[in-house]
């Protein structure tokens, strides 16, 4: 497995999906992984794809291992969750086939924006991802980055 330490998802990407709808993950971000490495695609609540890299997907794994099997709640959401969620990897040229699930979930077939935000990135459609530039350029950075701590 690759050195997981050490690996930053920042920036943003413009890609366009292939005609079996996979997609390239920037080079930047693939290099410390190896072909085989775990990645998970899951649909987030607020209309865009999240994506674990393998050192989110270890996280997520020991947090799933340490619910009892009769924890009934801890056990819907794992179900709901999972049964959305696509486990892939990405081949020699650093494609992965995203479902059509997701893609509909994403509101995009074609073109994607893909947002690092350090230790994961997620998948966005561009016109949803411009609302989201519209809807937080009016608030300061600065004051953001005070009100979460960094």
């Amino acid at each position: 497995m690759a050195q997981l330490s050490k690996i930053f998802y920042t920036g943003q990407f413009r890609h366009s999906l292939d005609d079996k709808n996979r997609l390239t993950i920037p080079s930047a971000w693939r290099y410390a992984h190896e072909e085989g490495d775990t990645f998970l695609a899951t649909p987030h609540p607020d209309g865009y794809i999240a994506v674990l890299p393998p050192a989110e997907v270890e996280k997520l794994q020991a947090k799933v291992a340490e619910k009892a099997l009769t924890d009934r709640d801890a056990q819907e959401a794992f179900a709901r969750f999972f049964s959305q969620t696509l486990s892939f990897s990405f081949d020699k040229q650093g494609r992965f086939g995203v479902t059509g699930d997701l893609l509909e979930h994403a509101g995009t077939r074609k073109d994607v924006v893909l947002v690092g935000t350090l230790n994961k990135f997620s998948i966005w459609a561009p016109a949803r991802w411009q609302a989201f530039e519209k809807r937080t350029s009016k608030e300061q950075l600065g004051d953001l980055m005070r009100r979460i701590g960094i």
